[in-house]
Formats: structure tokens, C-alpha cells, sequence
């Protein structure tokens, strides 16, 4: 499983790697640079509203789904035809609701026109991810990594012909961005879906009210979950804009969103390792498999990179913004240091979230997400007023650290793990490396990018010395024959 879980860990993270940061520095902050901080913060605000209910496009049934049918592959063909029909049903009570909230607060018709287009995509994806979690499920992640990067790779197409192909006379609006995803992510539905529909020998749309009820009682606490957890992620750009009067709501969610960027495409990575190991960890408990071995190993790896990732970024995160940036560098640097630091915490909360997911623990999990729901607006209440959108980020790094570490205590006690303080000794020894490299490299007469670059590669060969990241073992794991 160990190897499984490398070769395919690989592939993956080589096409997103590949095909994610083009869409995330080439085209995303593109966008945000051609089209100003407060237009793009007017679009990121409406975009993380629509995010705060679109656990009522899935209600949890994704992660049920993908733990479900990797436990019993046979379901699929059982269960495909009446989930779909809940997807649609579920969409309509998610337009219903996101759209009276939206009224409620007093949003204007250009706000609405923009919800409902982004409401639209957050159908869209919720539709993908499920079609995607009866492919994994099923341990096909050859086909879900490519399926990964298609949505994207389709948005890079179109926005780089409206960005540069000189194919209209007007200025790139806002709201083509929008319009781009819309198609991207209706094409790449509607390819999953022959793709699942093949695999699931489909015949036609079917309606069972006990079976909806059964599945609903079933995803409950994934849907809660998931609920408090989008919103204790999603709702410092809605709080600033909110709290905070305009233009300056707007401006504010701009240089959050500027900072956020980093976060957002190295997170792809910890998202990554999750989707793989959601249905590996599921399948290996079902088998009383002893997962001590698969825990330690992603954790390893996942930790090492965010190590290197969140330290660079911090003593770099000036000179990285004003490489990104055209306006609001020294304000953007500023929420970047502390969004960065959440990097470790997050990082940590995909690999023990997900095994305390693929356990059902559900209950504690949703008390964990609950308290952290809780400490985030209120340290957002607290601190936006005066600190603005670095405010917020700190507010983040709090919720991310209590969240991350309340996972790691819970998974020592219902796995009964040993610590290993031989092994936290190692891992205390590579951050204060990893740092002081860093430090010294700021010192170092070279331009920025060497130094930077060269802190990277030391911290990884750090890495590697300390046998954190074991070459022989990897190269074991992967040599070894797969069972059957």
C-alpha cells in the first residue's frame, strides 16, 4: 500500500505541479494585476460567500462516497444513479438558501450577478469532486490524477486567449474570469461523468426515498464537518468586507487574497496527499491493517516540505510579493508572513484529519472544527477593526495551530501511538536548520532569488542528512513487488 501510495503520490503531484502553478501565478495573479487589488477583492469576497454553503451542494456525501466505495467497491454500480439525482436536488436547496442569505445582507445587483455565476461553478466542482471520489474510491488514481488538472488546464486555454490573444479591443473584465471557469468546469464535468457512468454501467436517472434517507443519516456528520470547516476557512475575506467600510472591505480582501495566493497553491499539495490517502487509510482499517507505518510516512514527507516551504516563504515574503505584485507589496508581505506559517498546521491537519476521517471519527472531528469555527471570528472580531487584513491572517495561524494539534493529540489516543521523541528530536533539529539557513542566506551577496533558491535545496539536503526523507527507503518501498 506504502507503494501505491508513492507512484501514485508522484504522478499526481507531477501534473499538478505542472499544470497549477501556471493557472495560479500565470493567470490568477495576472488577473488580480490587470484588473486592480479592490476589483479582484470585490470578486474574492463573493467567491468565498459562495463557498460558505456549499456544503448543501454535497451535504458530505463526497467523503462518505470515497471512503464508502473504496471499502466496498460494489456500490458503485448500486448507489451512482440515486446519489446523482441528490447532487441536483441538494443544488437547488443551496441556490435557495445562498441566495436569500445574499438578499438578507443587502447585496446589490452586481453582486448578485457575479453569485450567480459563482454559484453556478460551485455546483460544478461540488459535481466533479463526487464523480472524482468514485474513481479514487475504486483506486483508479492514475485517471483521477489526470482528471485532477483538466478543469485547469482548460481555464489556462481560455483566459490566456483573452489575456493576450488580442482577441477583443476591450480591457479583461473581472467577470470574463469568471465566465472561463464556468466553461472549464462544465467541460471537464461532463468528461467525468461518461468516465464514471462506464465504470458504474449506468442505465438511467432512478428515485429511492428510503435510499436518500439512508445516505443523508449516513453523511450527516461529514456535512458538518465540512460545513464548519469551510467557514472557519472561508470567512476572513467575508468578515473584512463585512467589518470593514468600503472601498476599504474591498481593498482590504484584495492584499488578503494577494497573501493568500502562496498559501493557496501550496496547499494543492497537502490536498493532494489527502485525496490519496482518504481511500488508502479507509481501505487499510476495513483490513486491520496496522497504519502506524502509512502515517508516518506521508507525515514525513507532507511536514518536511511544509517546513521548507513556510520558513522560506517567511524570511522571503517581500521580495516574493513584489514579484507578484504590482501595488500593496509591503501590506501583502505582511499578511503573507503570518498565512505561511498556517502552512505547517494545515499540512499537518491533512494527514491526522484524514485518518481520523477514514476512522469515522466524525464526532470529534465536528467539536474540533466547531471550536475552531468559534476562536476564528472571534479573533477576527477582535483584531480586523485594528489590524485590518493582517488581522485576519493572524486569526488564521491561531485557528490552523489549536485545529492542527487537537487532530495529532486525538489520533495518539484512539491509535494508542507511542510518541516517538527520538523522532520529534530529528524534526525540532531540521526547523531550527531550516531557519538558521534561511537566516544566513539573507546575508549572503548574491540576488535574491540565489539565495532563495539555495536556502530551498540546503534545507532539502538537510532533510535528507537528519533522514527525515530516506532515499533507501523510498527507493525500497518503490521497488517492492505490489500485492495482489
Amino acid at each position: 500500500m506504502q507503494r501505491k501510495f508513492l507512484t501514485n503520490l508522484g504522478l499526481l503531484l507531477f501534473l499538478n505541479l505542472l499544470v497549477k502553478p501556471f493557472w495560479i501565478f500565470g493567470i490568477d495573479r495576472t488577473v488580480q494585476n490587470v484588473t486592480g487589488v479592490s476589483d479582484y477583492g470585490f470578486y474574492f469576497v463573493i467567491l468565498n460567500f459562495s463557498f460558505l454553503f456549499n456544503i448543501l451542494l454535497d451535504f458530505g456525501i463526497t467523503n462518505y462516497n470515497n471512503r464508502n466505495i473504496a471499502q466496498h467497491n460494489q456500490l458503485l454500480n448500486k448507489h451512482f444513479s440515486g446519489i446523482l439525482v441528490m447532487k441536483f436536488l441538494l443544488s437547488v436547496v443551496y441556490f435557495m438558501i445562498t441566495f436569500l442569505i445574499a438578499l438578507l445582507l443587502g447585496y446589490n445587483l452586481l453582486q448578485m450577478k457575479f453569485l450567480v455565476f459563482l454559484a453556478i461553478n460551485q455546483f460544478l466542482v461540488s459535481l466533479i469532486l463526487y464523480l472524482r471520489s468514485n474513481i479514487s474510491g475504486l483506486l483508479l488514481f492514475k485517471t483521477d490524477s489526470f482528471l485532477s488538472v483538466l478543469d485547469r488546464l482548460l481555464m489556462i486555454a481560455i483566459c490566456s486567449v483573452l489575456l493576450w490573444g488580442g482577441v477583443t479591443r476591450d480591457p479583461f473584465r473581472i467577470e470574463w474570469f469568471i465566465y472561463a471557469q464556468t466553461v472549464a468546469y462544465l467541460l471537464t464535468a461532463l468528461i467525468c461523468l461518461v468516465l464514471v457512468i462506464r465504470k458504474a454501467h449506468f442505465r438511467r436517472l432512478s428515485w429511492n426515498w428510503p435510499f436518500f434517507i439512508v445516505i443523508i443519516k449516513q453523511s450527516m456528520p461529514f456535512a458538518l464537518l465540512i460545513l464548519l470547516m469551510t467557514f472557519y476557512n472561508r470567512l476572513d475575506a467575508v468578515m473584512l468586507e463585512g467589518i470593514l467600510d468600503e472601498p476599504q472591505g474591498y481593498e482590504q480582501a484584495g492584499i488578503y487574497a494577494s497573501g493568500y495566493r502562496l498559501l493557496d497553491a501550496a496547499n494543492m499539495i497537502g490536498f493532494l496527499f489527502a485525496a490519496l490517502l482518504l481511500p488508502i487509510f479507509s481501505k487499510m482499517i476495513k483490513n486491520k491493517e496496522c497504519i502506524e507505518g502509512m502515517v508516518r510516512l506521508s507525515f514525513t514527507l507532507m511536514i518536511t516540505i511544509a517546513v521548507i516551504v513556510s520558513v522560506g516563504s517567511f524570511f522571503y515574503s517581500y521580495e516574493l510579493m513584489d514579484l507578484l505584485y504590482d501595488a500593496h507589496v509591503a501590506e501583502s508581505s505582511s499578511v503573507f508572513h503570518w498565512l505561511m506559517g498556517c502552512y505547517i498546521f494545515i499540512s499537518t491537519s491533512y494527514i491526522f484529519g484524514t485518518l481520523l476521517t477514514a476512522n469515522g471519527n466524525l464526532k470529534y472531528m465536528n467539536l474540533i472544527a466547531l471550536l475552531s469555527l468559534v476562536l476564528n471570528v472571534s479573533l477576527n472580531l477582535i483584531l480586523i477593526p485594528s489590524f485590518l487584513a493582517v488581522g485576519s491572517a493572524f486569526a488564521s495561524l491561531v485557528t490552523q495551530s489549536v485545529s492542527a494539534i487537537l487532530q495529532v493529540l486525538l489520533v495518539k489516543k484512539l491509535f494508542r501511538m507511542k510518541v516517538n521523541y527520538s523522532f520529534l528530536f530529528t524534526l525540532l533539529l531540521f526547523v531550527g536548520g531550516v531557519i538558521l539557513l534561511n537566516y544566513i542566506s539573507r546575508f549572503l551577496a548574491f540576488r535574491w532569488e540565489y539565495c532563495f533558491i539555495l536556502a530551498i535545496v540546503l534545507s532539502f539536503i538537510l532533510a535528507a542528512a537528519l533522514r527525515l526523507v530516506s532515499l533507501q527507503s523510498l527507493k525500497k518501498i518503490l521497488l517492492e513487488r505490489p500485492s495482489a
